[in-house]
């Protein structure tokens, strides 16, 4: 089971160890490279917040940006502090569940395409959905790069990323994607943080889910109300839908 989960925008202020070095999906290493350079670039450019879709109170961001190659480093487990991630609570796991973390989580990112929770990196700020000169729309130029890295890699995905980071990558239909209603309405807030706890509870159970009914099955026998639906085309995800109270 592979659990993919997009980037928060809130992350540690700074790393303590050493640059940035290998990651997992070497084959990502040069697109990586790529991004990075213009990045870098970008924010030395006098309209970089526009660039970056950023706003004026944001200018500090670029300033990470421009020390990629020699910032302090942490693990993306530590890095990533929003809502999904505090309810996800990855430090906060028992041994066994955060091994499974380190296994099957994967976290999306405009920068660095996808890595581990074990994966060092520096803080950073660059959305997926940035027209980055002259790499141009991340998504696209992510897509082909991240399928050839994990087309190959098996199992059930359990697709709990916001739309900007489930344009880099579409895994068909052995694929199940997460929506969160409540009162026949989508939340985004609550979505985040219930996104976060199908992440932990997922982790902290022996039993992996092999199919979309399976995982169905496994978050209705943990209390979630569970709407499940096929895909419309082979090629697409099955949608779960689950309702709050």
């Amino acid at each position: 089971m592979l659990i993919v989960l997009p980037p928060s925008e809130g992350k540690a202020a700074e790393g303590s160890g050493p640059p940035v070095g290998a990651l997992s999906f070497p084959s990502l290493d040069k697109p990586r490279k790529r991004v990075q350079t213009a990045l870098i670039r970008a924010c030395n450019r006098r309209d970089a917040l526009d660039v970056l879709g950023l706003t004026p109170g944001l200018a500090g961001e670029t300033d990470k940006n421009r020390a990629l190659t020699t910032a302090p480093t942490l693990p993306a487990a530590e890095l990533y502090t929003g809502v999904l991630y505090n309810n996800l609570g990855l430090n906060t796991l028992d041994p066994d569940a955060r091994n499974r973390a380190e296994e099957s989580v994967l976290i999306f990112s405009g920068l660095w395409g996808v890595v581990r929770i074990t994966d060092r990196i520096p803080p950073y700020r660059l959305s997926m959905g940035v027209n980055l000169p002259p790499v141009g729309g991340l998504a696209a130029f992510w897509r082909p790069q991240i399928a050839k890295a994990l087309d190959p890699v098996p199992g059930l995905v359990v697709d709990l990323r916001s739309a900007t980071y489930a344009a880099a990558w579409q895994p068909g239909e052995r694929s199940v994607t997460v929506r969160v209603f409540r009162d026949g309405k989508v939340v985004s807030h609550m979505a985040k943080a219930t996104r976060g706890e199908i992440a932990r509870a997922l982790l902290q159970q022996d039993t992996v889910p092999d199919t979309p009914e399976e995982l169905a099955k496994l978050l209705t026998d943990l209390g979630y109300a569970i709407d499940l639906t096929p895909p419309s085309r082979p090629t697409r995800q099955w949608t779960m839908d689950v309702r709050l109270s």
